[in-house]
């Protein structure tokens, strides 16, 4: 008898455990399936679009599709002189077929972003080359424009007969490829990009810090008073969200323009004349002035959350052992606002980083940032695959600020609210 209790028991036991088993395995489907909408959302918003930039940046098939014979014909070339008179013939063949097919005006938009004038060149080609006899279509070309003797020509078209290819990334560092297929430096009068991310991040850098003195004073200040007054002053730092961008920067426009309200205070307090206003806006300080107050908030929530958790008695018990109030400050409050600090200021300069509407509107020439190059690329050159490369660099760059505040603070760290 005791043998078959325990037999049932073993069976009691095993049974219960599958159980167990199916219940945590049922919890996980329906966990999975309550996430899955947030999920897909992030697929379609986030993933897709980042893949498809990616893919942009480096999947060029326009002129291989197109310039097809011409393509294969330029495999033998060298790049230190004129091709011969095979590559004219092979290009006059595919001009004309493109001329039949209406599919030269993209090729032409595509040599046009790698050196300036192909646009021309090539419309004006495919008009004229119809006309040329067979055997004689190098001094044709020559004939119908002298820049078909010109290496550069010849290594944009080279540059772009490759389906998948890094030239968008070169030209986003401010590189080129030459005849030879060599990268070089392009021209100091053409080196934009590179001073544009060097721009940015300074840029964004001063934001942070600007947003940092002036937040941890109202952070501080919300912490310390009561609640029913730091309530208060959190929506004061909350009421701007509640506000259009776009209403928020036209306004600083209207403060900072040289007829705008600074300028006409400075002048009925005296301290400027009317020949001296100050130019504040379509310049960096309009940019700075204005971003930093829209990213403010960004910085106080963070070191709010963590200076509401810091008791103050903390430093009355560092004051009452002999330390004065300001080192005090410095050894005991300041450090446990760290976390808080960290947050804020890689939450500002991330979002600092990539915007583009308030330079474009306050900024000007000089106050633009890499983010409105971008979104020129993308809405009015159409030089797509230009403007992957740079949002793929500004995206390294992110990521790899993200894994140098992991490596000396850690992401988990992070207070947010």
């Amino acid at each position: 008898m005791k043998g078959g209790q325990g037999t049932f028991e073993v069976a009691d036991q095993a049974q219960l455990q599958l159980k167990l088993r199916l219940s945590a395995r049922r919890s996980k489907v329906t966990a999975f399936c309550l996430v899955l909408p947030l999920l897909a959302f992030i697929l379609v918003t986030f993933v897709l679009p980042i893949g498809s930039l990616l893919y942009r940046s480096v999947y060029n098939p326009t002129v291989v599709d197109v310039l097809t014979e011409t393509v294969a014909a330029l495999q033998s070339w060298d790049g230190d002189d004129v091709p011969d008179e095979p590559v004219f013939a092979a290009l006059a063949v595919d001009l004309v077929k493109a001329r039949q097919e209406q599919t030269f005006g993209p090729v032409a938009a595509q040599l046009n972003f790698d050196l300036g004038g192909m646009r021309s060149l090539i419309t004006k080609s495919v008009r004229e080359i119809e006309k040329t006899s067979e055997g004689l279509y190098k001094p044709a070309f020559l004939e119908i424009d002298p820049r078909w003797g010109e290496t550069a020509t010849w290594a944009a078209v080279r540059t772009n007969s490759q389906r998948y290819t890094a030239a968008f990334y070169v030209t986003a560092v401010d590189r080129r490829f030459d005849s030879r297929g060599q990268v070089v430096l392009v021209d100091e009068d053409l080196r934009i990009y590179i001073n544009l991310f060097v721009r940015t991040i300074w840029v964004s850098s001063a934001i942070t810090a600007l947003c940092l003195l002036l937040g941890f004073p109202i952070a501080y200040l919300m912490a310390a008073v009561p609640t029913r007054y730091s309530n208060f002053l959190l929506i004061a730092v909350l009421l701007p969200f509640w506000t259009s961008l776009l209403v928020r920067t036209t306004s600083w426009v209207v403060i900072l323009q040289r007829e705008g309200v600074i300028n006409e205070l400075l002048i009925w307090l005296g301290l400027i004349g009317e020949d001296g206003r100050l130019a504040l806006v379509h310049n960096m300080t309009g940019t700075i002035v204005a971003m930093a107050q829209i990213l403010l908030p960004f910085m106080v929530l963070p070191l709010f959350s963590v200076m509401k958790t810091i008791p103050l008695n903390y430093m009355h018990a560092a004051q009452s052992l002999g330390a004065s109030p300001e080192k005090s400050f410095l050894t005991v409050y300041l450090p446990n606002t760290l976390p808080g600090i960290g947050a804020g200021s890689i939450l500002v300069f991330i979002l600092a980083i990539g915007y583009y509407i308030t330079p474009e509107l306050v900024g000007g020439r000089t106050g633009q940032l890499i983010g409105n190059f971008i979104a020129y690329h993308m809405q009015s050159s159409l030089n797509w695959g230009l403007a992957g490369a740079l949002g793929s660099i500004l995206l390294a760059g992110i990521l790899a600020l993200y894994f140098v505040y992991d490596r000396i603070v850690g992401i988990e760290k992070l207070k947010l609210g």
